[in-house]
């Protein structure tokens, strides 16, 4: 009996290991139909797939990958890393001073987590403190533009003694990213008339926002 066992117990396994042989045989193995062959970067350039998987390389410079808040930019030229200003920063770039001024204007980007009794306009309205008055900005101050996919939330945050801070919003499911251009040393800051806009630091913080991609 138990050689009888035995015998059946060869017999399906030679059986099943012919089916796989011939379906090796029949039907070889495909490449990988991968959906793209190339990824465009957040400054137009692309790069294209390595070896037979449907992974890409890296961007390179100036394009910038933040994978913990899921988003990708290219950072403006002139910009070099700077040393974060808070524990809500995720990122913060510096420009080189200007020949008419010794203060370096720069860019900060901050996360901040949508509590879950909270919403998206709360937790801008919560963060949105006035550098001046230390109080939180009227909500009527608020404004909004598109910028490349994505629309933001505008609030001046400060505007004092030369220097005009002005924050972009950016409400996503469960945080809100804040990306603030700060420009320094504006003589004319006072200025009514001023359009805050063509400064460096809120220029080139406008082109980033341009060229940014979600993760």
């Amino acid at each position: 009996m138990k050689s009888l066992l035995l015998g059946i117990v060869a017999i399906i396994l030679i059986g099943i290991g012919g089916l796989v042989y011939r379906n090796a045989i029949e039907r070889p193995l495909q490449p990988i139909a991968c959906p793209v062959d190339a990824l465009v970067c957040p400054d137009g350039t692309s790069v294209a797939r390595t070896g037979s998987s449907c992974s890409f390389p890296a961007c390179p410079p100036p394009n910038v990958s933040l994978p913990d808040v899921s988003i990708s930019f290219a950072v403006p030229a002139g910009f070099t890393d700077a040393e974060f200003p808070d524990a809500a920063a995720v990122a913060a770039y510096e420009m080189s001073p200007s020949l008419s001024s010794d203060v370096a204007s720069g860019i900060v980007i901050r996360r901040y987590e949508i509590a879950a009794s909270s919403t998206a306009l709360a937790t801008i309205q919560k963060t949105a403190v006035s550098g001046t008055s230390g109080e939180p900005v009227s909500i009527t101050a608020f404004s909004s533009t598109i910028l490349g996919i994505y629309r933001f939330t505008i609030v001046s945050i400060e505007r004092f003694e030369g220097v005009i801070d002005t924050a972009y919003y950016l409400a996503r499911g469960d945080d809100v990213l804040r990306f603030d251009a700060i420009d320094k040393g504006i003589m004319n800051w006072p200025d009514s008339n001023l359009n805050v806009s063509t400064l460096p630091a809120h220029a080139a913080l406008i082109k980033l926002l341009t060229t940014l991609q979600g993760q």
